[in-house]
């Protein structure tokens, strides 16, 4: 009997793994969504225009009380989960239910089958566009390993739940099943296949990563790009050159890197066929979903710079909407690794090569910086530490994927850089954003071999080593300071990110090496 019979019992009225046409004809027949110009499906996702992070809670049991990194993730009793699943099932057994059965992870030896349940038609396409749809003859054997119920118009009660508000991401590892409740933004369900995965793949010497990847058109060069949103992590992977093995989420294993989705979810504000065209097309085409992105009242053309909804329009689509990405998804072991920040005080220099212990520093501390405008209230840049680039997915604490990355690192000597796509010049407001050709022209020769015979200095600020010279990147662009018309201005800009890094950095003291804590930013006083 299969351990989730008892959903099963209390689920019957299913529409079981319907294709990408008959959820679209639904989604509209149903008044989901719009039919978009370009044949997408645009959709609102109302209140939630991205995710809950304050609403999302693990179950604190006898398995999971030793193993979360409870400082980071909110915690919720067995006893109101027991009444909260059973009004959640209560919930779900009125609704005729969509069923995805898909697989996450495209390494056959490490991934996990995945089974959605959606209240909305678009949801499930979502979700089959974004997770692993299984060859037709493997879906009689299938059978459920995590389950993920999604129902936007449940409604968690605070008091009788032990929840914050009427909105829920309850998170059951023991039972291998999560329950979104009250919130319709599919990136929810998305995420919570993550964040299982971050769970259950460390005690198997598997990395999980909150990064894109690509390859050589030819094979081999594998490269890994971790960043946070706005860094570039998306744009800078789907480089027409290479072959994309995914977008967002991977494993690295003793196989090599795999992708743990079949699909993109994008970032579209400001998208511009120009500077984007792989992302542009595949966001314009038949069945791609796009979510809140505004529509011209007549034309239906999607409008990619109105951000009347949110900054955080997104487009999901299947990875083969992408001309050059992956027909395997799996790649080898990784020659570089490339950690993107948007340094918006315009402090860090463009690359930088790092050793094993500093790319375990960058990768703990997962620094980037918000600008004025992104957010309500955000008037000046702030700096924003999410650590391994993705904290709210990590439910194990962060020295066991830091500790999994620099053994990695080490064992198959990869060339570590970290990027700065923000700010030159003068800080935001000052300074202007570093220009993505110089960006490209930098990443290009890290990731051929051409910066492994670069001469290098160290840098004053990051303690770093910096290329002095890169064919097609003006060599002042190389030196931060040198670009600032304030020199005085830029050290007391230098000194006040240095200390944000080790004040950050604080927390993990007691649970890294010596040669980690060592590897932060110093800012030693130029000579006058």
């Amino acid at each position: 009997m299969s351990k989730f019979s008892f959903l099963t019992e209390r689920l019957q009225s299913l529409r079981t793994n319907l294709q990408e046409p008959e959820l679209y004809e639904l989604s509209i027949r149903q008044g989901e969504g719009r039919v978009v110009a370009t044949g997408a499906l645009a959709m609102e996702t109302g209140a939630h225009t991205g995710r809950s992070a304050a609403d999302k809670f693990i179950i604190r049991d006898a398995e999971t009380e030793n193993s979360i990194w409870w400082d980071n993730n909110k915690s919720l009793s067995p006893e109101k989960y027991e009444v909260l699943l059973e009004d959640f099932l209560a919930h779900a057994a009125a609704k005729n239910l969509f069923r995805q059965d898909l697989y996450a992870g495209s390494d056959a030896k490490y991934r996990v089958n995945a089974q959605v349940f959606t209240e909305l038609a678009w949801q499930s396409l979502f979700i089959r566009h974004l997770l692993i749809v299984p060859p037709t003859d493997e879906l009689p054997g299938y059978e459920p390993e995590f389950v993920v119920i999604a129902l936007p118009s449940f409604r968690a009660d605070p008091d009788r739940h032990g929840v914050r508000s009427d909105t829920v991401i309850a998170c059951d590892f023991t039972r291998k099943l999560v329950l979104i409740g009250g919130s319709s933004y599919a990136g929810e369900i998305k995420k919570s296949v993550f964040t299982y995965l971050n769970y259950v793949l460390p005690p198997k010497d598997v990395l999980p990563m909150h990064c894109s990847a690509s390859e050589e058109s030819d094979g081999g060069n594998t490269a890994v790009f971790f960043g946070l949103s706005g860094t570039g992590k998306t744009t800078l992977s789907a480089d027409p050159t290479r072959t994309l093995i995914g977008d967002d989420e991977h494993g690295w294993s003793d196989r090599g890197i795999y992708n743990f989705e079949g699909g993109c979810y994008a970032k579209t504000v400001r998208l511009s066929k120009e500077y984007e065209p792989d992302i542009f097309a595949a966001s314009n085409r038949w069945g791609a979903v796009l979510e809140n992105v505004i529509l011209h009242p007549e034309t239906r053309q999607p409008d990619f710079d109105d951000t009347t909804l949110t900054e955080n329009t997104r487009a999901a689509y299947p990875l083969h909407y992408v001309p050059n990405a992956s027909d395997t998804g799996a790649s080898g072991h990784p020659k570089n690794i490339v950690m993107l920040t948007a340094d918006a005080f315009g402090v860090l220099p463009p690359i930088a090569r790092l050793t094993p212990s500093q790319a375990m520093y960058h990768f703990l501390s997962g620094y980037t910086a918000k600008v004025a405008g992104t957010e309500k209230g955000i008037t000046e840049p702030q700096a924003t530490f999410s650590t391994c680039f993705g904290a709210p997915f990590m439910p194990r604490h962060p020295s066991v994927y830091g500790n999994l990355l620099r053994e990695l690192i080490k064992k198959h000597n990869v060339n570590c850089w970290l990027m700065n796509t923000g700010w030159t010049g003068g800080k935001y407001g000052v300074g202007h954003r570093m220009p993505l050709k110089h960006t490209r022209a930098l990443l290009s020769a890290a990731l051929s071999g051409e910066l492994n015979n670069a001469e290098f200095r160290r840098d004053s600020v990051v303690g770093l080593e910096v290329p002095i010279a890169v064919e097609g990147v003006p060599s002042e662009l190389l030196d931060p300071r040198s670009t600032w018309a304030d020199k005085a201005a830029f050290d007391v800009q230098a000194r006040q990110l240095s200390e944000m890094f080790a004040e950050n950095f604080r927390t993990f003291e007691r649970t890294v090496d010596e040669d980690v804590l060592r590897a932060g930013p110093v800012v030693i006083v130029p000579a006058a």
